[in-house]
């Protein structure tokens, strides 16, 4: 993924009057309060709607992203826009980071739908049981999912905050994310379906690097906000964008 927000135009006014609408006029420091407390997965599924095998899998991340203890993400990707059908929501920087994923492992496993677990190990997306067994095993390896995140809005800044994990190290990022988007399909395999995406990522921006200290960094809410987002995550991960490894802890939370 870029470490360069994707440009989102926005007006101040527009976001001052959503803040004081779900934060109160009279908010000056208010802690958000986690979906996901203490999560044991982050589960990324890359997916395309222009793939007749992914309706299935985009159901089950629904169902995951439902669970207080699953921090479900749906990256979809563009590889098969050739097919008959541009995703509308798909993103290059899901595709590349896929692919990223694919060389970390040091194998040639790309395709749709895939769920990667705790930014180890991949399965077919539509298999709840297998994503369900891949977090259990990728709980036992050191490191993973063991950093508590946080994250607080004050003065149209979101502020992340990481605790210290002696011996670790790696790159904060966060999403912005839209909980439900619905979509109908008129061209290629999924022809004449509506399909809801859950926990769409819609925009990425590097917060910064983690040196194992503890730390707290901000980011304006105006870089992630664009419509249709109500939710951001935030994760930290061993490795870099090139070649990402396990996922050391995250948070997710509603904005709304």
């Amino acid at each position: 993924m870029s470490d360069l927000p994707v440009s989102i135009p926005t007006r101040a006014g527009a976001i001052a009057s959503r803040l004081s609408r779900t934060l109160g006029v009279c908010a000056i420091f208010t802690v958000i309060t986690p979906v996901c407390a203490d999560p044991r997965a982050v589960v990324e599924l890359f997916t395309s709607q222009g793939c007749s095998s992914c309706p299935p899998a985009d159901k089950v991340l629904g169902e995951l992203a439902q669970d207080p203890s699953v921090i479900a993400l749906s990256l979809p990707i563009d590889y098969w826009d050739y097919l008959g059908w541009k995703d509308t929501l798909a993103d290059s920087r899901f595709s590349a980071r896929q692919k990223a994923y694919s060389h970390a492992r040091g194998d040639r496993g790309v395709y749709t739908p895939q769920a990667v677990v705790n930014g180890t190990t991949n399965v077919l997306g539509s298999d709840r049981a297998a994503i369900e067994n891949a977090t259990k095993r990728t709980q036992n390896n050191d490191g993973v999912m063991s950093v508590p995140v946080t994250m607080t809005l004050s003065g149209g800044q979101i502020k992340v905050s990481v605790a210290e994990g002696s011996g670790r190290s790696g790159e904060i990022w966060i999403c912005a994310v839209s909980k439900a988007v619905p979509i109908t399909i008129s061209r290629g395999e999924n022809r004449g379906q509506q399909i809801t995406y859950h926990n769409v990522v819609r925009n990425v921006l590097k917060v910064g690097d983690w040196n194992g200290k503890a730390g707290s960094w901000s980011v304006p809410l105006e870089n992630i906000t664009r419509d249709g987002v109500d939710a951001a995550a935030v994760y930290i991960q061993d490795g870099n964008r090139d070649k990402p490894g396990p996922m050391l802890g995250a948070a997710f939370t509603s904005l709304n």
